[in-house]
């Protein structure tokens, strides 16, 4: 994936004002709890922005993948750090 990085949007920080999906670790306790909250949509929001399900966002370091309406933090987004 480092190579993608590139092509990947930067989102830039989430604004609290703003409608925006939980990122949550993938093998956090919350997950499975804001899975049945979030109703499986096939959408998450970043500051009012919706991406589809499998999108790969950049946010500040870290790459996030939308996951049925959760951010999922996947890494690093400096190749040379990952």
């Amino acid at each position: 994936m480092t190579d993608d990085i590139k092509h990947v949007p930067d989102v830039g920080a989430q604004d609290p004002e703003r409608r925006n999906s939980p990122i949550v670790e993938d093998d956090s306790e919350e997950l499975e709890a804001l899975r049945e909250e979030s109703d499986a949509e096939a959408v998450c929001y970043f500051n009012e922005q919706t991406f589809w399900h499998g999108t790969y966002v950049r946010s500040g370091t870290v790459v996030l993948r939308c996951d049925r309406g959760l951010w999922i933090p996947l890494g690093s987004s400096d190749p040379d750090n990952p």
